[in-house]
């Protein structure tokens, strides 16, 4: 009877410290993963490196991995360099930016990335939907206002005002009620921050239509033009 009690103690003892060590060991870790601070990157992998599995992060940059606190991350995505994390016990929610890859011509040939909404997709795969003006390839110092350089560069767009319509026509509210989305350096703006911005301080800029501005949800159903400052850059 005793030398039951005792190995029934033992095994009770046993299984406490089990799951006091896998319960303080192992735990689910929700992070983010973003790029020039605040845009979400969707599809970028995350690595554990104490079980070797990968997971991809969701259109909101979100992911959730299982770790211990010992554990080691790699967060990888295409077009953007790699980042190792250690994780902090005391973290439950982990943000990762990741740096655009720049400087090299080839690898931006092959790797141009568009950043919008919640995501990054390659331009090859968005030539239908994305048209695009670049300072290296026009001379944007030639225009006194970005209405002047954006009218008449990029078919199906029109300038109305202080409007940019990317569609045309499409409800009864007029040119106001059609005007496309304007976002500069990830931010959206107004059509009085376009007003104050000089073609001289712009690198870029991108025009979504069709499929790819609906990631802007309703707020990008008439189109969204986004511009890259050199400042933004």
């Amino acid at each position: 009877m005793r030398t039951y009690c005792r190995n029934l103690a033992i095994l009770i003892l046993l299984s406490l410290v089990f799951n006091s060590v896998s319960n303080g060991q192992d735990r689910a870790l929700t992070g983010k993963v973003t790029t020039f601070d605040s845009i979400p990157l969707f599809g970028a992998a995350v690595n554990v490196k104490s079980t070797g599995l990968t997971v991809k992060t969701d259109t909101s940059g979100l992911f959730t991995v299982l770790c211990n606190n010992e554990d080691r991350l790699t967060v990888e995505a295409d077009g953007f360099f790699p980042r190792k994390l250690k994780v902090d016990k005391d973290v439950r929610l982990l943000l990762v930016n990741l740096e655009l890859k720049k400087g090299d011509k080839n690898l931006e040939a092959a790797n141009q990335y568009v950043d919008w909404g919640y995501g990054h997709e390659n331009k090859d795969r968005l030539l239908s939907a994305v048209s695009s003006l670049n300072s290296k390839e026009m001379d944007f110092t030639r225009y006194n206002n970005m209405y002047q350089l954006i009218q008449g560069q990029f078919p199906g767009v029109s300038v109305e005002g202080t409007n940019i319509i990317v569609r045309g026509t499409n409800t009864f509210y007029g040119a106001e009620g059609n005007a496309a989305l304007i976002v500069i350096d990830g931010a959206i703006v107004t059509s009085s921050d376009l007003s104050n911005l000089s073609p001289v301080d712009v690198a870029s800029i991108d025009v979504l239509k069709d499929g790819s501005s609906s990631v802007y949800g309703s707020r990008g159903a008439n189109g969204v033009v986004i511009i890259e400052t050199k400042k933004g850059k």
